[in-house]
């Protein structure tokens, strides 16, 4: 795929990840962006979302909590991680701030970012108020313990 059609660095929402690889974040309670719709979706939500028209993965995590199965998501991560290489890559729960920023964030930790500056990382790079309580935080710090 030509860089031309991943996301565009400066767009709403997208991040540069250590790799140089882009994906985004955004709320599904906002208006979609405009540009290309993503080809791979990760919907971090309590109950599963609907048919978008495109493939995804639905990674159970009830609002202000943590997912359901962390080794699952660490799955879809990985998934994740190989598609934003050459796909456009979407993350999104309602407001795409908590689980969106916590899943962002343990995608940093995969991609080289310290688990202990990763949460500090997704605020500078993504938004200010990724991650949201401090038990999506010590998620984060924790994540991938062992690899």
């Amino acid at each position: 795929m030509r860089f031309e059609q991943l996301w565009r660095l400066g767009d709403a929402g997208v991040l540069s990840l250590p790799s140089r690889r882009l994906v985004r974040g955004r709320g599904l309670n906002d208006p979609m962006p405009s540009g290309h719709p993503p080809q791979f979706g990760v919907y971090l939500l309590g109950d599963a979302p609907p048919d978008f028209g495109w493939p995804s993965r639905w990674v159970r995590w009830p609002d202000f909590r943590l997912p359901a199965d962390p080794s699952y998501l660490k799955e879809v991560l990985i998934e994740s991680l190989g598609r934003s290489q050459d796909e456009r890559v979407e993350f999104a729960c309602a407001g795409g701030r908590g689980r969106t920023g916590t899943a962002l964030a343990c995608l940093a930790v995969l991609d080289g970012v310290p688990a202990a500056d990763a949460v500090a990382w997704v605020r500078q790079h993504y938004h200010p108020h990724a991650v949201e309580t401090p038990w999506q935080k010590r998620f984060v710090r924790s994540f991938d313990d062992g690899r």
